[in-house]
Parts: structure tokens; sequence; C-alpha cells
């Protein structure tokens, strides 16, 4: 009886830190023109603000392309850089401010070749 009430705790403390860290996320990229990620409709061109949670290299029909997981609290959406293998700067854990044009490619929202500025 125990070991389940410290697993209880233990995954009740990993769940509330995550919701803290998504709320500081949320009041850390909220801005003027800015919109949250799960309120950015498709199709319209949108300013996101978020961290980068993963960034790789895969290549999308013979072209090298580089892949990135925006993450502001509110959503994700991968934002895909065609043609390129990498880009100084990029990385996991980096914070970016990115604009374009929201589509969908297998049910993932996705971002191509957005204009980005580095925070």
């Amino acid at each position: 009886m125990g070991t389940k009430s410290r697993l209880r705790r233990t995954i009740s403390r990993w769940a509330s830190s995550e919701e803290a860290e998504a709320r500081d996320l949320r009041k850390t990229y909220t801005g003027a023109g800015v919109v949250t990620v799960a309120e950015a409709p498709d199709r319209e061109k949108v300013r996101l603000r978020g961290t980068l949670r993963t960034v790789t290299l895969r290549p999308r029909g013979g072209v090298p392309a580089l892949e990135a997981e925006l993450y502001d609290g509110t959503g994700t959406v991968t934002v895909i850089w065609l043609g390129r293998r990498r880009i100084a700067g990029i990385g996991p854990g980096r914070g970016i401010e990115v604009s374009g044009r929201i589509g969908m490619h297998d049910g993932v929202r996705v971002l191509y070749n957005p204009r980005y500025e580095l925070l």
C-alpha cells in the first residue's frame, strides 16, 4: 500500500510541475500581436512564440528538412524549414517567435518555412 501512495504522490508532483511550466510559458510568451498555438487559426497569417521542445533532421521527398516542435503552454505546432540541415541558434529549449500560415499534414498542425526570431 505504501508503494502505491508514493507513486501517486510522485505522479501528482510531476503533473503539477508540468502544469506550472505550461502556466509560466503562457505568461512569458503572450504579447501584442501574438496568438497562442491553441487559438491560432489554420490558413491565416499568425505570429506564435514558444519554446522548441525537439529539433530533428527529417528529409521530406529527398529534400533535407529541419523539423522542430514549438510549445507555448497551450499546445504544439510542428515547424518545418525545407532545404535546411541546421540553423544557427535553433535547438531544443530555445525561445523563438515564428510567423506564417498553419496548415495540416497527416493530422498534425505544421508551419512551413516560417519567418523566425530567436528570443
